[in-house]
């Protein structure tokens, strides 16, 4: 059999702890290719162990890829926003790509190849590799919107960064449809060849099971990045709202590697709060099996991992109201949206009622968390990730 490389292209180490929606992605896809592919995964080495330039192979589940990492990057400091755009990873993950082009260069025409992106930065050296490339945009967020990135203080330079990477895609994937309603405005020349496709996930990981309701503790779960634009500081008020609603009956379990101490509002629930750090797949799964829902607060998404996560697990989300959302969490089967208010504190309270609503609905049966894992059906690996394959198929056929 002939087979085709995929090459994934981003700062990350496969063996690593670097958590987020993006990550998942691409682990996805080491995980779940076809027989008919091979995976190179250009990335950075967060242990310590390997030499930059170096390939080498790595199991990622029960899958093999090649590795190449171009760069050393610890985990720690991959967990906080860099403050200044030269200390970056994306900034310093794209010129080690250039210092080991050559080598990047080789191993991408050693058989038939395709590239698959995150980030716009990275559009050009793809280019430069002289195949052809899937660009997924994940962002949804604006230059006047909270977010701890580097990207609002260098808006013009991630416009610029989109614009570029929307000409050298071969394909566009959007995570939502409010980014691909945006590119067919912005960008209406490239708006043929993108379509709508959200991040996936693995029901084989995260399957649904009964609640347990005995201990009379509603717990709640939130994972990932403690960013600005997740709006931890609504999060933690409506956890404290709805700990005096409930008489302290309320657990928040949080799976990720931020300190939530930077934000003021974490001290009323402190003691509320069970932190379980960095989290591998199967240990996010085996929390969310304890919990009883999901919660979430953010200003902008493109589609979280974690939400599809939550729902596929047979737990309901509690969000604050994107319309992206409609498209996972279908109420009441499977959760509840609430419109963001003029204030947080109004928010908090409409919230932690909608939660005290859910627990009861929870504890008298009336959700299924069979039903809620099936609201999350057409978003499985097994339903999306084979299109993605088909498409690099046809780029690589039509080379």
């Amino acid at each position: 059999m002939t087979k085709q490389q995929l090459i994934l292209i981003h700062p990350i180490d496969p063996r690593g702890e670097k958590v987020g929606g993006i990550e998942t992605h691409v682990r996805l896809l080491t995980q779940c290719y076809p027989d008919d592919f091979s995976v190179l995964l250009v990335g950075v080495d967060a242990i310590g162990d390997l030499s930059p330039g170096e390939i080498t192979k790595v199991n990622v589940g029960d899958r093999e890829i090649d590795f190449l990492p171009v760069m050393n990057y610890d985990d720690e400091t991959a967990k906080h926003a860099a403050k200044k755009l030269t200390k970056s990873l994306t900034f310093r993950f794209a010129l080690a790509l250039g210092r080991f082009y050559p080598t990047i260069y080789k191993l991408a025409h050693r058989m038939p190849s395709s590239a698959d992106l995150q980030r716009f930065e990275f559009a050009p050296f793809a280019k430069a590799l002289r195949i052809p490339t899937i660009q997924v945009v994940h962002g949804e967020g604006r230059k006047d919107q909270k977010m701890d990135s580097l990207i609002k203080k260098f808006w013009y330079i991630q416009a610029a960064n989109e614009k570029i990477a929307m000409k050298l895609a071969n394909h566009i994937l959007c995570v939502n449809p409010n980014i691909k309603k945006r590119i067919e405005k912005e960008f209406p020349a490239q708006a043929s060849k993108s379509e709508v496709m959200t991040v996936s996930v693995d029901t084989r990981t995260f399957s649904p099971s009964p609640f347990d309701v005995s201990d009379g503790i509603l717990k709640l779960v939130f994972t990932g990045r403690l960013d600005a634009f997740k709006d931890p500081a609504l999060l933690f008020k409506t956890i404290k709202k709805l700990g005096q609603k409930l008489d302290g009956k309320v657990e928040f379990h949080y799976v990720g590697t931020s300190d939530p101490h930077r934000y003021d509002e974490f001290k009323d629930i402190e003691h509320l709060t069970v932190r379980h750090g960095f989290q591998k797949a199967k240990g996010v799964a085996d929390i969310l099996s304890k919990v009883h829902a999901g919660i979430i607060t953010s200003h902008f998404e493109g589609m979280p991992c974690f939400m599809l996560e939550v729902l596929s697990s047979g737990r309901p989300m509690g969000t604050i109201k994107l319309p992206q959302y409609e498209l996972i969490v279908k109420p009441p089967v499977s959760g509840f949206f609430v419109e963001r208010a003029p204030t947080d504190e109004q928010s908090a309270s409409e919230m932690a009622d909608a939660f005290v609503d859910m627990w009861s609905d929870i504890k008298e049966g009336r959700i299924d968390p069979d039903a809620v894992h099936h609201c999350i059906d057409p978003f499985t690996v097994d339903n999306q990730l084979p299109r993605v394959f088909e498409i690099h198929r046809k780029l690589v056929d039509a080379d």
